[in-house]
């Protein structure tokens, strides 16, 4: 392992060797989404033959320019890419070519697919997971923080050989790679309808005037939280959230009644949360939160039967049609398909089942061509 590259001359350096080594690029990144707002790479691991490590902080670093430029062309080895690729890409860095490890290992039907797991089972290493929580945006980064860090790309390059052997004998190389591309090119996800309602415990709040309060509050701490970078949880609890949408307290001393304002954030931003709840109380009519959440897709599944028996019936058809082709090709039945596709389809099948129409309903709804070629003949006599 080089010393960190902290510096715009050092990268020029790393880049030059990393240029020059051969096949693919494995590459981890470290976040501190538990301290941070931000989704930022405080942190970035690369790792080829012939060079060996090299860790990048990008933070000092005002162009990563000569980085792009190295990683513009070879593949990308990453694992569980999907939590990576969002930094990357703020970075400005995108793969050509990626190869997704845990994904291979999901696709291979392997139980545990974590990386100090698989990593385990395949190349009988045990990797230490001791500072995967650790905040990494402070500065200076200890040493041996780095040593775990660089341990991250260490024997990815190996354990992307052992999946790929492992692909070609299941005969999933195919689909492996459709499903690496469609990681690839899938782009952020799209923003949350109303992302207040995932509040911890919202379920205990009754009413749209006190849904009304957990909304001001959310929104005040997300605000706040996204001026300072700093994690919302670490400013305020969803706990105490529900807390004083419970409660409604309306000064200082009813708020700090409440154990979750104690703390330094919910004690220091008294005078923001107490202006939220004032807002909340000026709400009426249409000002205030539905007591329903917004529907985005079909209705949770445990109505169907009540909502529409039929619709409960197509589903229990396909979701054994899906459960019975992902055994039969040793597969987790999410990556076979979405679950979502499946309840999009039988919740609102198309006016005319048959396998054209069924694999053209798949498709548009996001599928890969090589799921639907497993299951819309299957799903079209189910649903038929």
């Amino acid at each position: 392992m080089t010393p960190l590259v902290q510096t715009s001359a050092d990268l020029a350096q790393a880049a030059e060797r990393l240029d020059a080594g051969s096949g693919p690029v494995a590459i981890d990144t470290e976040r501190a989404s538990g301290f941070r707002y931000s989704g930022r790479a405080y942190l970035i691991q690369l790792r080829r033959a012939g060079v060996g490590t090299i860790l990048v902080d990008p933070v000092p670093i005002e162009d990563l320019e000569p980085l792009r430029a190295a990683l513009n062309g070879p593949e990308w080895i990453l694992h569980a890419a999907s939590q990576d690729l969002p930094c990357l890409d703020e970075l400005d860095l995108h793969p050509t070519k990626l190869f997704d490890t845990e994904l291979a290992a999901r696709l291979c039907d392997f139980e545990k697919v974590g990386l100090a797991s698989i990593t385990e089972q395949l190349l009988g290493y045990r990797l230490e997971k001791q500072h995967s929580a650790a905040d990494w945006s402070q500065r200076p980064l200890p040493h041996e923080w780095l040593v775990y860090a660089a341990l991250d790309v260490e024997l990815l390059l190996e354990l992307r050989g052992k999946l790929a052997a492992e692909l070609v004998k299941q005969g999933k190389t195919e689909w492996a790679e459709a499903e690496f591309e469609h990681v690839r090119t899938a782009g952020p996800p799209k923003p949350r309808k109303e992302p207040w309602r995932r509040t911890s415990g919202i379920h205990k709040v009754r009413g749209s005037r006190a849904l009304g309060r957990v909304r001001a509050l959310w929104e005040a701490r997300d605000d706040l939280a996204r001026r300072l970078d700093r994690a919302p949880g670490k400013l305020l609890s969803d706990a105490a959230i529900v807390e004083a949408a419970t409660s409604d307290p309306t000064d200082f001393s009813e708020l700090m009644s409440l154990p979750g304002f104690r703390r330094r954030g919910g004690r220091s931003n008294a005078r923001l949360w107490l202006s939220a709840l004032a807002e909340a109380r000026r709400l009426s009519g249409d000002d205030l939160p539905s007591t329903t959440p917004p529907q985005d897709g079909p209705p949770a599944t445990h109505r169907w039967a009540d909502r529409d028996p039929e619709a409960a019936e197509r589903l229990s058809a396909a979701r054994e049609v899906v459960s019975e082709t992902a055994g039969k090709h040793r597969l987790p039945a999410e990556n076979l398909i979405a679950p979502a596709i499946v309840r999009g389809l039988a919740w609102a099948p198309p006016k005319r089942v048959n396998e054209r129409h069924i694999r053209s309903v798949l498709l548009d709804a996001g599928a890969r061509q090589w799921q639907v070629d497993l299951l819309a003949a299957g799903l079209a006599e189910a649903l038929g």
